[in-house]
């Protein structure tokens, strides 16, 4: 199991992770260092549980704005899909038409040239 120590507001935290994440859990940890630090020169040294708390509340809020993005995009997806579907159906329609035309169209020219080779 790894361990990695961040920096959130200039305070080292050690936190266990899985072999292999550490680099990931950096990042996020840099993350909400850059909330914090930006909610420090807004609001202040307002107490590290308050600077924590309003940084998980904009974290969250990133969080719920891209769950929101993705309910939108799953949604445009089956719309597209069902807008695939219909055109794929329309597109079979459309060859079967056409092949039943195609095969009238070599009935008669089949009945035209045996009434020619009659005459």
């Amino acid at each position: 199991m790894g361990q990695v120590t961040v920096l959130i507001n200039d305070r080292a935290y050690t936190v266990a992770c899985g072999d292999g994440e550490e680099d990931h859990l950096k990042d996020l940890a840099a993350h909400i260092n850059r909330h914090v630090s930006e909610l420090s020169r807004d609001v202040g040294q307002v107490g590290e549980t308050r600077l924590l708390l309003m940084a998980s509340l904009m974290v969250a809020d990133e969080l719920a704005e891209a769950q929101q993005k993705v309910h939108i995009l799953e949604a445009d997806i089956e719309q597209l899909t069902q807008t695939r579907i219909a055109a794929l159906e329309r597109s079979r329609e459309a060859e079967d038409l056409l092949a039943d035309v195609l095969d009238n169209a070599a009935r008669r020219i089949e009945d035209i040239a045996r009434r020619v080779d009659a005459a």
